[in-house]
């Protein structure tokens, strides 16, 4: 039977699911995280350790998208998922009130809620992805990989103000509110836009076939090479990608004597490339770069080739000088990091259908997981080889430049590897059938 294609409208909705992950997530990462620090006075350690589990427990995601792949549906997966999330926020807004008067069980708590967040983010954001890429068309998959990426940040840049704003005066009690307030929310807006979305279930053939063991499924996706390529890709990009995301400040602020304001406009700088590049990559294989500029292999290998450069460029520039226009290469960076991100989501969703529609979900919880895990390594190796790198070399500078050098040569195997992994066809068409409801049928565009 034929398959109605999600139009725009339909990516917008399932990015809002996005969105409310954002939402959720941000108030881990950076309220608490400072409310534990500052107004508690824990170690540092203590978040870092907590948002640790978080990524840790990302291993789980091969095993939530095998579920989906033998119920069938996404939906009560994402639904799920982000009602385990937003628990967990929750749970974590209470533990880190609780520990102001009673350390030990607040902090008990929140490891139960951490570990919480990262399997309710796990099983959603996995399913989400199955979800897009069945019913994304191959010409689309760059433009629909940024706009959730985009509206995910928004989740961000959105709530960390408001809820900021609620939060004054602090107070543990208003902590919970706010954290209660913003879960409730995340989990309606998900449930309203996953409402109706999803293709009819699978193909009897595929079902037969979901009803595989695990253990067996996923030995058969880690047995075929392109597979196992394309995770070893995702987790040696990923390194690399996350690997500057602690350095790259203080490295600003030790050799080129900028103040906190300045590095952060410099963070803010990066950021801005980033949605550059995801833009570009958007605009150009939505049709308008052919069949060459078109290519998502293309553009995740000059992703990583751009990002191996722009590295060397920072590493160089602060062996140049404090004269050197550090802008131009940290700018660079962001810019060839959003081109490589989107354009190896998009390949991920073109990758996920190669085993059917009954290895969906396990396909994409092996990349996920790899992606989980080297994010969470990432920013923490980084930091360790600058701090071992310093206790060689002679100056901080030679520390830095020695370990962007090192993320460079991951970045260029991480091309190399790019260049290896075979790609879906443009023509792949998903075999489920999608019902759309009224309100899609009415608006959408595509």
């Amino acid at each position: 039977m034929a398959t109605l294609p999600f139009g725009w409208l339909a990516i917008v909705r399932l990015g809002l699911v996005q969105t409310a992950l954002g939402a959720v997530v941000v108030l881990m990462t950076s309220t608490i995280n400072r409310v534990m620090v500052v107004e508690l006075a824990l170690p540092a350690i203590v978040p870092g350790g907590l948002v640790a589990l978080h990524y840790a427990v990302q291993v789980l995601r091969p095993r939530w998208g095998y579920g989906s792949d033998r119920t069938g549906r996404r939906t009560p997966w994402i639904v799920g998922g982000m009602a385990a999330l937003a628990l967990g926020g929750f749970g974590a807004a209470v533990a880190t009130a609780l520990a102001e008067t009673h350390p030990a069980a607040g902090l008990a708590l929140a490891v139960l809620a951490f570990l919480t967040v990262g399997m309710g983010a796990g099983a959603a954001g996995t399913s989400l992805l199955v979800l897009l890429a069945t019913g994304v068309e191959a010409r689309r998959r760059g433009a629909a990989a940024t706009i959730v990426w985009v509206m995910m940040i928004a989740g961000f840049a959105i709530t960390a103000p408001l809820a900021g704003h609620f939060l004054d005066p602090f107070s543990g009690a208003r902590l919970v509110a706010v954290s209660g307030t913003v879960s409730l929310i995340a989990v309606l807006v998900a449930i309203l836009a996953v409402r109706g979305i999803e293709p009819a279930r699978m193909d009897p053939a595929d079902a037969g076939a979901a009803k595989r063991p695990f253990p067996e499924v996923l030995a058969r996706v880690w047995a075929e090479p392109d597979s196992r390529r394309f995770t070893i890709f995702i987790f040696v990009a990923m390194l690399a990608y996350s690997g500057q995301e602690l350095i790259l400040e203080p490295f600003a602020g030790l050799v080129f004597a900028m103040s906190p304001g300045v590095t952060t406009k410099l963070a803010g700088l990066q950021h801005g490339g980033v949605l550059a590049g995801m833009l570009v990559v958007a605009g150009l294989t939505i049709g308008i770069g052919g069949p060459v500029l078109g290519s998502l292999k293309l553009w995740t290998t000059l992703g990583c080739a751009g990002s191996a450069l722009a590295l060397l460029g920072i590493a160089g520039g602060g062996l140049a000088g404090a004269d050197f226009p550090l802008r131009i290469p940290v700018f660079a960076l962001g810019l060839f990091n959003g081109i490589f991100a989107v354009a190896a989501i998009g390949s991920m969703m073109a990758l996920a259908g190669a085993g059917g529609e009954a290895e969906r979900g396990t396909r994409m919880g092996v990349w996920g997981a790899a992606q989980g895990l080297a994010f969470g390594a990432g920013g923490f190796l980084g930091t360790v080889a600058v701090d071992l790198a310093r206790l060689v070399a002679p100056r901080a500078v030679d520390a830095y430049a020695g370990v962007f050098a090192g993320e460079a040569v991951l970045f260029v195997l991480a091309a190399a590897l790019a260049l290896r992994i075979a790609h879906a066809p443009a023509t792949e068409v998903p075999r489920a059938r999608r019902v759309a409801s009224p309100f899609e049928a009415t608006l959408s565009i595509g």
